[in-house]
């Protein structure tokens, strides 16, 4: 089963996928938020298009780990991303999940990567979502295990 991964973001989203067997992220590509309906319709395309079975949505939890205006702001988005998707016919799960550091991190990469900044403008939504889905995919493979998991907030 793919899973596609959704950074959302104030003017970009980014969007990263799983590989058919969950164990490896991928960017994927960025959503620039501009037309209203228009970035459901492009998200609801990848979706069909990944035929994908979960859509996981990093969740920036402030410091503390609750749920700042930000956050907020990432669950009513989702919200409306829900019925956008019942109304095109789709019931594919969501998992919200923490984000926190996700950009810090992809960012971080990216320099060590020796990638130049121009560049890293263009990708750093991407990454950050394929950072924030391989998270979330560690994390279950670690659950299989019987290890402790990370930071789970269902929806």
């Amino acid at each position: 089963m793919r899973i596609l991964c959704l950074d959302i973001g104030s003017k970009r989203i980014g969007l990263a996928k799983s590989d058919p067997m969950g164990i490896a992220a991928q960017g994927l590509c960025v959503i620039e938020r501009r037309g209203g309906g228009r970035v459901f319709d492009e998200i609801i395309r990848h979706v069909r298009e990944l035929e994908a079975g979960l859509i996981v949505v990093g969740l920036p939890m402030d410091e503390e780990g609750g749920i700042g205006p930000q956050a907020a702001k990432v669950s009513a988005f989702t919200a409306r991303l829900k019925q956008a998707m019942a109304a095109a016919g789709l019931d594919t799960p969501f998992q919200m999940w923490d984000e926190r550091y996700s950009t810090a991190t992809a960012e971080r990469r990216l320099i060590e990567a020796g990638v130049s900044r121009q560049r890293r403008r263009q990708v750093i939504d991407k990454m950050a979502a394929a950072a924030i889905l391989q998270d979330y995919l560690d994390t279950r493979v670690s659950d299989s295990h019987g290890e402790e998991g990370g930071s789970d907030e269902g929806v």
